[in-house]
This record gives structure tokens, C-alpha cells and sequence, in this order.
């Protein structure tokens, strides 16, 4: 069978196809669909986890119990998973296990743009990585075999543009495997006695891998100019702008095939290194004492492009221009008509606090106008942080430090850091943002929305429960579209002497389906004085329109469209200006 499939799409048959029995994951852009397509086919158990820790220990479970495993993260994610996966290249396998890991070139979402080849090295495995949706099939099963050939776990390596790029892909029927279970207290109980035979053997391994790279890589002759070593999408982009060059394709990128790469130095008069990020594949082969052309010409920030290749080293700018086509506005992510995020942060924003955010949907918070989040460092970071000031000034800041964390985010890391809190006698204010989904990366389920990831109802995590169990002593609930309650209730949380915690009772207004009232707010322009109180909200919904109408300097409007009848802005006009219209 033969479908149009993007690299996500392609990579879960790859999974199932493999005859993989479990798959766990957390949610996180550019990975978040394999897991959604992967539930498609019940032969494997799929299921979203607390966090990546957890996920790729549940893979680890599979892979001991002799069955086949995956566990699935964006590249940030495998800094939380680090623990087992290091540890992992030691006991290695029973049944074959992978880890992928979607790298984020540019940016697209997430707060760093580290490059994930890194753990490959210093973890001691292979990693393998496609360079089309066709190759993240084909690559994904062949990543399982190398697991059980060499007993080690392997690292799948994709990017944005890999995961999200559609190309045609050939599939193929599922293959079931599978091994006794065996008690081999030798392989898995990394004490050090025993870690200390493993390592041995997994310096072994590497040198098995290496000479198994140079006979999987081979060189794509074809003119002898240039040679040009590149791994992942920037093979594609390398043979868009050098067609006749001859070109070492890494599908497996670690071990570096040594004997493969000295063969096509040798038989070219410029090599090229074509890589995104950073100068991994490049420092190695100067290593080797090769000399070839890399990142001091090609960036090292940002996603590669054939136009970028193509400036960095032929200086020719082949950016596609339309003539007389204007140049776009830039569009900003913001927080969605409706969003019940808008109205605490909004609250937060008049008073003089220091604001300790997360990772999430909120984070947009930070930019005007609302301009209400201080910080955004990691998953967790904001409970942690809050504790931390308030520690280092010695409660000066008393009442003015609040940390704000969304209901998924809070279960992936935030537990023990409001442990902490209580723990250490911290005086924090704690807000959850539970809008009950993982609304950054597209609606998934979590253990706070009584729902797995197929769907079937399960326990569903009572937030309020959990921080009075751990010694929260208030623990208030609160309604982010009344700024009447959200207002009192973060005045008594900011008054209290000791650890607190707030939390929004309205959900994600796209998650399961848009949720709209039955009513939209309407901007009567004849009572509207133009005091610009409601721009302040940065709702989409809610334009300013220049030159206003009559005398007036500009027009304000709501959208009929946009708007979800949340209200927030009807009770900040202090002229009646807005008002409800049924819908």
C-alpha cells in the first residue's frame, strides 16, 4: 500500500509494523503525533505518561519483559528522560527498544534549540536518522533489529521538518516478536559490580557499531568536485542545490562510518559538511584528519534551508521572490479568544508581583499587553523558582511572588516541587491553570482529565485533594472568567503566611471542540469612550481601528466571529459600553 504520509504519520506504521507492544510518550511539538496515530492500531499499547522519565522507563518494562518498546519525546524532553536512558545503554535489551527524540531547529516551539545528536555520543548508542517519511518507516523497523543484533537501545533522531513534511511511503504488514521472559540479575541491576562489566561490554559494542556503520552508510557517487557528508532533511536540501555531487547519506549518524567517510574525502576535491545545529558530524571528521568545509560558513543557528546552503557555499541568493507581493505582517502567537488563562494573568498584571511562569499556552502571557510572566525556564521551573526568591530575599518579597503552572505541566513536574515548598516552610503562592488538556501541543489527555490517551475513562487526579495531602493549608478554586472571584482569591493567597495554591475551574476553549457561549459581546461605538481598557486583555477578538468614526481618534470593535462571550472585557468597561448579543 502506498500513501502520502508525513514523517509522524510514517514513523507510527513503522512502530506497529515492527510489531512493537508498547509505546509510551508525553506529548510535545514535533513528536506529539506518532502517539495519536499509533492508537489507530490496538495490537500496540499506547499511552501518554506523567512525564518522559516515566515514558521511557515503561519502555525499558517492555523491552526487560522480552517484548518491544518505544518511547516518544520532543529533543527537550530527553533532558527529563536522561536518567534511565543513560543507565539504559549499559543493561541494554531484551526485545528491541527505541527512543525518539524530534529535534526543533528554529525554534518553532520550545524555549531552546539544542541538538539532540549529542546523547547519541554521550550515552553510547546508535542513532539512526530518516530523511523522508519513506526512510522514517523503513528506518524506525531497522532501528529494532539493531537493538536486539547489538543489546543496546537506539536513539531515532527526527526534525520539524521531517515529522511534519508529507511524502509518498510505501508500507508493509505487521511482524510480531518477542522473547522469554528472563531474570538476569547480571544485565539489569546496574550496582556497580555489575555496571562495571556492562560498561566493558558496551565499549565493545561501539566498535561492533562503528564497523556496522561504515557496510549500512554508503557514498552516493556521482561527480568528483564536491563531496558532501550530511545527514536528516539537510541531505535533501544538499541534493537540491549540488545535484551532481556525491554525497554520504547518514542514516545512521552515530557511530560516524569512519571507512566511508575517508573513501569519499579521498575521491572528492572539496568536502562539505551540510548539518543543522551544531558542528557534530564536522568535528569529528577534522578529528579524523580530514579538512572539509562546514560551519564556518554554513549557520549554526536556526534551520538550514536550500536557500541557505545555497548563500552560505555558493553565494548565490536563491530566495524566491514575487514582485510586487507586500511583505506580510509578523503574526505572533497569542493566547486564544476566550482563553481562561487571559483573566488571572490579567489580574496578575496590576499588581506589583513577580511572576515565576511554565512551559504552556500561558507563557504567551509574557508578551504585551498583558506583560504578567517574569520567567520561563523549564517544565516545573516556576514552583522551584517562586521557593527560590523567596528563600534568597528572606520573605522581603513577601506576598509578591506568586508561580504559575499549567494542570499538565504541574503532574509532568511540578508535584515535588510543591513538596518542596511545604517541605522547607516556603510561603510561595502556587496558581494552577488547569484548562483539564495539554492544550500547547494539540489537546491531549492527561491524568487530570479522567481520560487515557484512547479515550476510556480512568481516575482523574483532583488537584485540590493533592495539595492539601502534601500540606498545602489554602487551597482555593476559582472562576478565571469572573475577575470579581479571580481577584479576591488572589488577594487572600497573597495575604496568607505560608504555601497556597490557586486553581482556574474553566477548560481549554478548543479542547475537546471550540466552546462557545450563547452569547458574543458587542461594542455599542456610541457610549465607548476609546479609553483603550479592553486592548489591555490582548484578545484577538477585540480589534482598534484607525481613523475611528466622526471625531473619534480610532474605533474599537469585537469580532462576532472571535469572540466566545467569556466577558472579561464587558466587566472591565467602566462606561457600559459593552454589551451581550445573542449569538
Amino acid at each position: 500500500m502506498r500513501k502520502l504520509l508525513s514523517g509522524n504519520e510514517a514513523i507510527a506504521e513503522g512502530i506497529f509494523e515492527a510489531g512493537v507492544r508498547v509505546a509510551a510518550g508525553y506529548p510535545g511539538t514535533p513528536s506529539s503525533e506518532v502517539l495519536m496515530n499509533l492508537i489507530a492500531h490496538p495490537e500496540v499499547h499506547s499511552e501518554w505518561c506523567p512525564n518522559e522519565k516515566v515514558a521511557l522507563e515503561v519502555a525499558f518494562g517492555a523491552s526487560v519483559a522480552g517484548c518491544r518498546g518505544v518511547a516518544l519525546m520532543k529533543h527537550v524532553g530527553l533532558n527529563v528522560a536522561a536518567d534511565p536512558f543513560f543507565t539504559f545503554s549499559y543493561t541494554g535489551v531484551g526485545g528491541g527498544c527505541v527512543v525518539l527524540t524530534a529535534d526543533d531547529p528554529g525554534m518553532h516551539s520550545s524555549q531552546n534549540e539544542q541538538d539532540n545528536r549529542h546523547y547519541a555520543r554521550a550515552a553510547k548508542v546508535p542513532m539512526l536518522e530518516p530523511t523522508d517519511s519513506q526512510e522514517a518507516h523503513d528506518l524506525m523497523a531497522k532501528a529494532f533489529d539493531i537493538s536486539e543484533r547489538f543489546d543496546t537501545p537506539v536513539l531515532f533522531r527526527t526534525t520539524t521538518r521531517i515529522a511534519h513534511s508529507k511524502t509518498p511511503c510505501t508500507l508493509g504488514t505487521r511482524t510480531e516478536h518477542g522473547r522469554p521472559v528472563e531474570h538476569q540479575r547480571a544485565k539489569y541491576v546496574m550496582v556497580p559490580g555489575n555496571a562495571k562489566v556492562r560498561h566493558r561490554l558496551v565499549e565493545e559494542r561501539m566498535l561492533a557499531l562503528k564497523r556496522f556503520s561504515d557496510e549500512m552508510n554508503q557514498v552516493e557517487w556521482r561527480g568528483k568536485e564536491v563531496g558532501i557528508i550530511a545527514d536528516g532533511v539537510a541531505y535533501q536540501y544538499a541534493r537540491e542545490v549540488f545535484p551532481d555531487a556525491s554525497v554520504l547519506k547518514l542514516a545512521m549518524s552515530h557511530p560516524l562510518p569512519e571507512a566511508r567517510i575517508r573513501e569519499l574525502a579521498a575521491g572528492v576535491k572539496a568536502l562539505y559538511v551540510i548539518e543543522e545545529l551544531d558542528p557534530f558530524i564536522e568535528e569529528q571528521v577534522k578529528a579524523m584528519g580530514i579538512a572539509c568545509v562546514g560551519k564556518d560558513r554554513i549557520p549554526i543557528m536556526g534551520e538550514l534551508s536550500p536557500e541557505v546552503i545555497a548563500k552560505a557555499l555558493l553565494g548565490i541568493d536563491k530566495a524566491r521572490k514575487v514582485e510586487g507581493l507586500p511583505e506580510l505582517p509578523p503574526r505572533p502567537p497569542v493566547l486564544c479568544p476566550g482563553c481562561p488563562h487571559r483573566g488571572i494573568f490579567h489580574a496578575m498584571a496590576k499588581r506589583d508581583l513577580f511572576v515565576y511562569g511554565d512551559i504552556g499556552c500561558y507563557t504567551l502571557s509574557s508578551a504585551p499587553p498583558l506583560a504578567a510572566m517574569d520567567t520561563c525556564l523549564c517544565m516545573g521551573a516556576s514552583i522551584g523558582g517562586a521557593h527560590g526568591m523567596d528563600k534568597a530575599l528572606r520573605g522581603e518579597y513577601k506576598g509578591r511572588v506568586v508561580g504559575v503552572i499549567g494542570d499538565s505541566t504541574f503532574i509532568h513536574s511540578g508535584i515535588t516541587g510543591l513538596l518542596n515548598v511545604v517541605y522547607n516552610r516556603g510561603i510561595s503562592t502556587i496558581v494552577i491553570v488547569d484548562n483539564r488538556t495539554t492544550a500547547m501541543t494539540g489537546g491531549q489527555n492527561h491524568p487530570g482529565t479522567g481520560y487515557t490517551l484512547g479515550g476510556e475513562p480512568t481516575f482523574r487526579l483532583d488537584f485540590e485533594v493533592l495539595a492539601k495531602a502534601i500540606g498545602v493549608a489554602l487551597v482555593q478554586r476559582f472562576d478565571p472568567y469572573d475577575l470579581k472571584d479571580t481577584n479576591e482569591a488572589l488577594d487572600r493567597a497573597l495575604a496568607f503566611d505560608g504555601p497556597n495554591v490557586l486553581i482556574t475551574t474553566r477548560p481549554c476553549v478548543l479542547a475537546p471542540a471550540r466552546v462557545v457561549g450563547d452569547h458574543t459581546d458587542h461594542i455599542d461605538r456610541d457610549v465607548c469612550k476609546r479609553c483603550g481598557t479592553c486592548l489591555k486583555l490582548g484578545c484577538p477578538a477585540i480589534s482598534k481601528t484607525e481613523p475611528g468614526t466622526g471625531d473619534k481618534k480610532f474605533d474599537v470593535a469585537i469580532s462576532e466571529d472571535l469572540c466566545v462571550g467569556c466577558d472579561l472585557c464587558l466587566q472591565l468597561c467602566r462606561f457600559d459600553a459593552i454589551r451581550r448579543q445573542q449569538r
